[in-house]
């Protein structure tokens, strides 16, 4: 029983030094690169030397990970600051490329040891199994290409912190601007839809050509692995052992016949609810006249103190990883000008408590944002027990479970947010139309990076008609987006994970898969539901994709009938809020 209690407890304590002195900081190649070679070198002559060497390994690479982590929280929490991105740059550009070759001497000295074969257990064999993809993936060659990428790919968030607009005589962020277009002034949010969309056309050659250098540079490090394309390559490097690219087309298919209709019926009701002939990309966040935007709250002090209370209603450790987290100052979460876009979770190896980073600017949608990541916090959380780095190193298919099901769960504690049975129902609401909306955005950004990566050498006019095709697929008939082809042409750019975590997007339709079918099991017993979400996510990345699914009480599918079933149980849901009558 002793041993459940700490796996469920918030008081995180760091990874105890046992190889590496206490006080000891990354300061340059030199200071780091005694320990790799001690571990290279040192002899490993039975179980318990591999044990050993294993932790210090694991020991090491927490260190390491923390190390680049803070360089990249501190650049995107203030890009405007060079000394900051300076400090990225180097560890990018100077120790990450000196580091790559030890890692994979070190990973071909685990394979090669004779007592490997007596580690036991689903932990070692999905690790191992990573470990032979890394060995077969790596080329020396490719080491100075992927520093320039890492580099280049950070420009994405420079070039987009330095984006504002003036409203009302005031310059917001362009993720502050986002606030007005829930505004019920219908004129207000046209200009101001225009003024977002104008401001990223400004930089739209400087994001082509950024785009253009990873693409050109991406396809150089797929071909010299041995890969037909880079698609392929990142699929291998990604491990997506557990689905292949052909899963990915059915998916795109089945939110094209199962997902489809129902955003159609979502944005008609919106426009027969705002009395409009026809609903335009500013009329989706909107509410009727006379009905004031969801706010609900004003500082990123008021959103995490509320978020606290909302998790541990929902259970006192949820609650207390947060309280955690808050005492530590892990957490940044107003927007503000020069601050990159974006949101995220970023798990911290050796401390153990992660980092949470937004741009909150007291919309609903920010609500999400912060619910979603205290989910991969809480994920950060359950895994910090498990004994080697490597462990924790969980399938974003199952961390984002972890997000994407707290944005659900959450919802029966939102009246902490909403004092009026009225605003509550509309958040809801806006969430499960949220759940439905995002899968047609999802299917449009995974099949054009396909497209773009199995024609690396298009050109920008192929570019652009091969996204307006890809992007008119899954568009709803219900929205009406004449005369905004231009603004059309470039929306890919908006999207960060095109330039920084390339094909990592669909693992966010895969995820609300799961989100959906463990909220499902959360309707019928809430107990349970918590416990096998719990258990899945303190197994970290010791079991394989589908493992992991099943310990969630999850289906690992893409079968339309099984998506089609889904999409009814969250339609049925919405009618229940929009019409209590019928619960």
């Amino acid at each position: 029983m002793q041993e459940q209690e700490l796996e469920y407890t918030a008081q995180i304590t760091s990874i105890p030094r046992n190889y590496l002195p206490k006080d000891f900081k990354i300061t340059d190649w030199n200071s780091l690169e005694p320990y790799l070679k001690e571990l290279l070198d040192r002899p490993v002559n039975s179980k318990e030397d591999l044990e050993k060497w294993l932790f210090d390994s694991s020991e090491l690479e927490a260190v390491i990970g923390e190390d680049a982590a803070w360089r990249q929280i501190r650049m995107t929490c203030d890009t405007e600051n060079k000394t900051l991105e300076e400090a990225f740059t180097y560890f990018v550009m100077e120790i990450q490329p000196k580091i790559q070759p030890y890692a994979d001497k070190l990973n071909r000295k685990l394979v090669d040891n004779p007592y490997t074969s007596q580690l036991t257990g689903d932990a070692y064999k999905v690790y191992l199994r990573n470990v032979k993809k890394n060995i077969e993936l790596f080329r020396e060659e490719n080491i100075p290409l992927q520093a320039e990428i890492a580099v280049l790919a950070q420009q994405f968030g420079v070039i987009s912190g330095k984006m504002t607009v003036e409203v009302q005589g005031r310059e917001y962020t362009l993720q502050q601007a986002a606030k007005f277009l829930e505004n019920p002034d219908r004129n207000l949010r046209e200009e101001v839809y225009h003024k977002v969309n104008q401001r990223r056309l400004q930089d739209k050659d400087q994001l082509n050509d950024l785009f253009n250098k990873l693409l050109e540079k991406r396809n150089q490090v797929a071909k010299n692995a041995g890969f037909e394309n880079y698609r392929d390559y990142k699929f291998a490097d990604l491990g997506r052992f557990d689905y292949k690219k052909e899963d990915c087309f059915q998916f795109h298919e089945a939110v094209k016949s199962g997902v489809l209709p129902l955003v159609d019926f979502i944005y008609d009701r919106k426009r027969q609810k705002l009395g409009l002939n026809s609903l335009r990309p500013w009329d989706t966040e909107a509410e009727p006249a006379g009905i004031e935007p969801l706010h609900p709250f004003q500082t990123g002090e008021e959103l995490v103190n509320k978020t606290i209370e909302c998790f541990t209603r929902m259970n006192p450790f949820f609650g207390e990883c947060l309280i955690k987290m808050k005492e530590m100052g892990r957490l940044d979460l107003d927007s503000r000008k020069g601050k990159a876009p974006g949101g995220y979770n970023c798990p911290l190896q050796e401390t153990g408590a992660p980092f949470i980073f937004m741009n909150a600017a007291g919309q609903m949608g920010d609500v999400t944002t912060m619910v979603h990541e205290g989910g991969h916090a809480i994920h950060s959380f359950l895994a910090h027990h498990l004994p080697l780095t490597a462990f924790k190193e969980y399938p974003m298919e199952i961390a984002e479970v972890a997000s994407m099901t707290m944005e659900l769960f959450s919802m029966d504690y939102w009246d902490v947010f909403f004092d009026n049975e009225e605003d509550l129902k509309r958040a809801k609401e806006h969430q499960l139309e949220r759940v439905l909306t995002i899968f047609p955005w999802i299917a449009t950004i995974d099949k054009f990076q396909h497209w773009v990566y199995e024609n690396p050498t298009h050109t920008l006019e192929e570019r652009e008609e091969n996204w307006r095709r890809i992007l008119n697929e899954y568009t709803s008939v219900a929205l009406d987006v004449s005369g905004l082809e231009e603004y059309r042409k470039y929306s890919w750019q908006r999207q960060l994970h095109l330039y920084e975590v390339p094909f990592y997007y669909i693992e966010y339709g895969i995820a609300q898969l799961g989100a959906i079918g463990l909220w499902k099991q959360f309707k019928e017993n809430k107990d349970k539901a918590i416990n096998n979400y719990i258990n899945a996510l303190k197994l970290g990345g010791t079991k394989t994709l589908p493992e992991l699914y099943a310990a969630a009480g999850l289906k690992f599918s893409f079968a339309p009938d099984y998506i089609s079933e889904l999409m009814l149980f969250v339609q049925q849901e919405m009618e229940k809020i929009t019409r209590p009558d019928h619960s």
